[in-house]
């Protein structure tokens, strides 16, 4: 199957579901992650489904720097996990329209928990988003993939990918179809989306400068985000992949090719969806 060039005409052509009245109708994201020793991941995917316009927001974190991601981000709700697992969050996971599992954590077995348990917490039709040390976990135990079949997305990186299928890429398009065959989920790897029918997206925006810590976060956001809204699984990544691109090459512009933070790509996310939009 060939692959579709991402280009604005396209993007504009499939526009995104129009905003509602109310934080509710924009849908409610769950991000799980937020280690104590990486806090900020779990916060740059947060603070970019925000940005990509999903109206209500909580971050399920460590007990430990709960207190101080609840200082640091003004606009969400905390909810600490501690050795209970999901349980603090149950009510807000059974409320979400999308979920971010993996940003921040650090902890394979902790991981590996909170995968197995999330398909008894999440609504049956919430969007699932796996990212990070969640992917790690998948590569070993794929099975946990299947109760989300159907609305799973994978964000992996290079490294992600040769994980979970046991070999190094070759062919980054045929490798990333592969993956999203695999496990019946949609994945976004750098350029290329991927969904489990065979079909494949390739997106020209971005650049070097977003290979820099915190940006895969930044982009598991923004897809999440843009699925909270309500727009159909292949949408949400598609236009997440591109637009994360797209904040990436104003910033190379603005800023410089490279060296530019993922923290400065979430202000320029909003500007990129009205710029392709």
């Amino acid at each position: 199957m060939s692959t579709e060039i991402v280009t604005p005409s396209l993007l504009r052509e499939w526009g995104l579901p129009e905003p509602g009245a109310s934080k509710y109708d924009r849908g409610c994201v769950v991000v799980v992650g937020g280690s104590a020793s990486a806090p900020g991941a779990a916060m740059l995917a947060a603070l970019a489904a925000l940005r990509v316009g999903a109206g209500r927001l909580t971050l399920a974190v460590d007990e430990r720097v709960a207190p101080h991601v609840a200082v640091a981000v003004l606009e969400t709700g905390v909810v600490a996990l501690g050795p209970a697992g999901l349980g603090p969050a149950a009510d807000e996971l059974a409320g979400a329209d999308a979920i971010v599992l993996g940003p921040g954590l650090d902890d394979p077995q902790c991981t590996e928990s909170l995968l197995a348990e999330l398909p008894s917490m999440a609504a049956e039709d919430a969007v699932v988003l796996l990212d990070a040390f969640a992917l790690g976990v998948l590569a070993e135990r794929p099975e946990l993939a299947e109760p989300f079949a159907g609305r799973l997305v994978l964000t992996p990186n290079h490294a992600e990918v040769a994980r979970l299928l046991g070999r190094e890429p070759e062919q980054l398009e045929e490798d990333v179809a592969e993956l999203a065959s695999r496990l019946g989920a949609v994945v976004s790897c750098y350029e290329v989306v991927a969904s489990p029918d065979g079909r494949r997206w390739r997106s020209d925006s971005g650049g070097p400068g977003l290979a820099t810590s915190g940006s895969g976060d930044v982009l598991a956001g923004a897809i999440a985000g843009l699925a909270a809204r309500g727009a159909p699984l292949e949408q949400a990544v598609v236009w997440g992949t591109h637009v994360h691109g797209v904040a990436g090459t104003r910033l190379a512009a603005t800023v410089s090719p490279l060296g530019y933070l993922a923290s400065e790509l979430l202000p320029e996310l909003p500007k990129a969806i009205v710029e392709v939009g």
